[in-house]
């Protein structure tokens, strides 16, 4: 258990590329971890890592072992989590997705998986910008919009509407659009989920009309969007995921209810591909068959 130990240190080392952070994650001194690759590598016979004043770095060696050792500790999870009895997980598992969608979707659905494994841990990574997945050791990772990587491992686990939406007071102002095109009249609130092409792009039957929009106000996060336009500082597209809440009380009203706009993607990413570890891919089926019940449930 002391070498299984090593080598998953070794991982977060490698993916940290910071020997201070990868101790605290472990509970260690830095000397502690320091000694232990070490030791490792001396049993080895090679060096994995270079280690600078300013940075750790693999070797090519290091990264060649850093790759096979990756299904081997997923495969003893899976071996541990076999003969569990009750097949309760445990261990830590990494999540990574924006903001809105962790607060207002994922985190209520999860109290239901955690009675499921008390044992296991949980920690969410937020924000809209991007991360490295791989260094960071992220088990799964949702994101929305269209596959960026056609190759990587990733599971749809829901389609969300769109929805262009403003607040009362602001229409009271301003007026409601009557047709896409005249969104162009009106003030644009921007944020990520209205800086892709789809998020302007109406269809009725057989129209179709892109409008082309300059944001009055931006914001690099989706909750800072869906912020500004229930405090009436303009328009803005999001899904309706991210202002369920608001256009259930009443705070912004969803416009141009007769024109479609393309839903979005919400996909599971799994950075480590077939070395995931059981709990992520568990997380992920409960997420879905929740989405599911909860689409039957609005229908």
């Amino acid at each position: 258990m002391k070498d299984i130990f090593a080598l998953r240190l070794y991982t977060r080392v490698a993916r940290l590329a910071n020997f201070s952070a990868a101790a605290r994650e472990c509970g260690l001194s830095q000397s502690q971890a320091s000694r232990i690759i070490a030791e490792l590598e001396s049993e080895l016979g090679v060096r994995l890592l270079t280690r600078t004043t300013r940075a750790v770095v693999l070797t090519d060696a290091g990264a060649q072992f850093l790759s096979r050792i990756d299904p081997i500790l997923a495969a003893l999870d899976e071996a541990e989590q076999s003969v569990r009895e009750g097949g309760e997980l445990r261990g830590m598992l990494r999540m990574s997705m924006p903001s809105s969608i962790a607060t207002r979707e994922v985190i209520p659905r999860l109290a239901s998986f955690v009675a499921l494994h008390p044992d296991l841990r949980i920690e969410l990574m937020l924000g809209d910008r991007p991360q490295d997945l791989v260094r960071d050791a992220v088990d799964v990772a949702i994101r929305l919009g269209r596959l960026v990587d056609s190759t990587a491992t990733a599971r749809l686990i829901a389609t969300i509407p769109r929805v262009v939406v403003a607040s009362p007071a602001y229409l009271d102002a301003h007026g409601a659009p009557s047709t896409p095109d005249a969104l162009s009249q009106h003030r644009i609130v921007g944020g990520p989920a209205s800086a892709v092409p789809t998020a302007w792009r109406f269809t009725r039957g057989q129209d179709e009309i892109t409008v082309d929009l300059d944001a009055h106000f931006w914001t690099d996060e989706n909750e800072g969007a869906v912020a500004a336009a229930s405090a009436g500082l303009g328009v803005t597209s999001t899904s309706e995921w991210a202002c369920r809440r608001e256009l259930g009380d009443g705070s912004l009203v969803r416009l141009l209810p007769d024109w479609q706009l393309a839903g979005i993607p919400a996909h599971a990413y799994f950075p480590m591909g077939r070395a995931t570890r059981a709990a992520g891919r568990a997380v992920v089926e409960h997420l879905v068959a929740d989405f599911l019940r909860d689409a039957a449930a609005r229908r």
